[in-house]
This record gives C-alpha cells, sequence and structure tokens, in this order.
C-alpha cells in the first residue's frame, strides 16, 4: 500500500534532519498557508521532490513540507493538501499521511476551509470537527490490504480524537476564541453546492462541507494515528442565506481566521503529550 520509494524517502529525510521520528504533523487546507509563520522552520522540501507527491495545481497551497518547531517539539507541516477534485487517486491523496507515519507521527492536526451548513454559524468561525460524513463516494482503503499495516476492515468509531478535542475546547476558553463543534461532510468538489445540495446535506446531519480532510482521517485511523481537525467557516450555505462564492472569497475568510488556528494547535502541540495511540 505505501510505496516502496516513499519509505526509502522517509528513511533519507531522518538521516538528513537528524531526527528519528516527528511528534506531530499539520495538513495546512485552503487560506490557512500562513499559520506556518507562527512556527520556527528548520527545513523545507518542495513536494516535486517527494515520491508519490505532485505539486498542487490550486492557487492557496504552496506544495512544501517543512520541518518545524514549536517550543520543545519538533514536527511537519505540510503547506498545502492533495485534493481528489484535481484528478488524484485516493492513494495519492493520503500520500502526506502515509509520510507522516514513516517519519513516526503519533498526532495528525488537520486544517480546512468549509461551507458552514449549521444556521448558527458565520464567516470566519472555527468548527471542531467531531465526526464526518463521506460523499465522495470513494476511500483510500479500497483496493488490496497490508495487514501489516492496518486492519482490512477499520474502525471508524472515534475517528477524531476526543483527548485532543477536549484540550482543544480547554485552550479556546482559556483564549477566549470562540469554537463550535460539529460535522463535516467531505464531498469531491471542484463545484460549490446548490442550495438544495447545502440543505440535504443539513439535513443529513452536517454541520459544515468541503472538498477533502476525509481521506486523510480514514487513512490515518487506519495507521493507528490519532487526529483531530479545525475547519474554518469561509462560506455559508444556510438556507435563505446562499450567496455567491468564489475561490479568492474563501482564501481570504480562511486568512483571517489563520492567526487563531495558529494559537489552537500551538498550545496544542505545548499540552500534548506523545504516547502509544490505539488503532
Amino acid at each position: 500500500m505505501i510505496p516502496s520509494e516513499l519509505r526509502d524517502f522517509a528513511q533519507n529525510f531522518k538521516q538528513q534532519s537528524g531526527l528519528l521520528e516527528f511528534e506531530f504533523a499539520i495538513i495546512l487546507g485552503s487560506g490557512l498557508a500562513s499559520v506556518v509563520e507562527y512556527f520556527e522552520k528548520i527545513h523545507s522540501v518542495p513536494y516535486s521532490e517527494i515520491p508519490g507527491f505532485t505539486k498542487s495545481r490550486v492557487k492557496g497551497h504552496s506544495g512544501r513540507l517543512s520541518v518545524c518547531r514549536y517550543g520543545q517539539r519538533t514536527g511537519l507541516i505540510f503547506e498545502g493538501r492533495l485534493h481528489y477534485y484535481e484528478g488524484l487517486p485516493m492513494r495519492k491523496v493520503v500520500a502526506p499521511v502515509m509520510l507522516a507515519y514513516l517519519l513516526g507521527v503519533k498526532k495528525l492536526l488537520i486544517t480546512n476551509a468549509s461551507g458552514g451548513v449549521n444556521p448558527s454559524f458565520r464567516v470566519g468561525d472555527i468548527m471542531l470537527v467531531e465526526d464526518h460524513i463521506n460523499l465522495m463516494g470513494d476511500c483510500p482503503l479500497r483496493g488490496e490490504n497490508d495487514d501489516n499495516l492496518g486492519p482490512r476492515f477499520t474502525d471508524m468509531s472515534a475517528a477524531y480524537s476526543n483527548k485532543l478535542n477536549q484540550l482543544l475546547r480547554s485552550i479556546a476558553t482559556e483564549k477566549g476564541i470562540h469554537l463550535h463543534s460539529g460535522v463535516y461532510a467531505g464531498v469531491r468538489g471542484p463545484a460549490f453546492e446548490t442550495p438544495a445540495e447545502y440543505r440535504y446535506i443539513r439535513i443529513i446531519g452536517a454541520d459544515a462541507v468541503g472538498m477533502s480532510t476525509v481521506p486523510e482521517v480514514i487513512m490515518a485511523r487506519y495507521l493507528g494515528m490519532e487526529v483531530c481537525c479545525l475547519s474554518v467557516i469561509t462560506d455559508l450555505g444556510i438556507e435563505g442565506q446562499v450567496e455567491e462564492v468564489s475561490h479568492d472569497m474563501v482564501l481570504e475568510a480562511a486568512r483571517k481566521s489563520s492567526d487563531k488556528v495558529a494559537a489552537l494547535y500551538g498550545e496544542l502541540i505545548e499540552k500534548m503529550q506523545q504516547e502509544p495511540v490505539r488503532a
């Protein structure tokens, strides 16, 4: 399942960095590129130099893997993600997760931009993802399974870490950051949703909708990684409030909330402990 050339790259990357493993990994979503500025960047590699990766062709995703430090903790920041709607196979979409696993990461911190369908949401709000609904019509685990990596049928009853979510809620309270909690629906994209689709997504139990994250979370749980996700509400799909939206609008709305995302994840990294995680 994991390409041998990616394994070789991970081994060389460890040797070059002088680190045997990394304590966290962050995947940055649309408009959240500036989050990396809150970390001390040690080293960067463009995606084009990583086997199995491809440079994102989507505006707002710089396409770099950076080794970063926050306080005394060292981890990885994937500056931009790979999207299913770019025409990539699912296994390539989750290549960053597989690489993080090979580099010893136990905790994966995800970010994304999403459309809010919960009537209480406003543009610029942040939602802590508690669960998700996979509407992408595909799964990164489809195909032959490697029993040495994970089970054929992966349990998703606790896809998002309750422990990390509790820490994030506590940190948000300490910092005076209003944090919603809710369910994220992942769709294929790249077209934004119609009013009827927004209404459907709300009816089936979601609070926000986006075009990423779900494949990464599935692969991370398969590999035994602990996951949390912060979703920035960049536009609204609330009945009666659906307005025209563009990718540039999404990028700008996410950018305005990037300092809060950085503050929440920075403090989380300071507080979380590196310990074994049950798959």
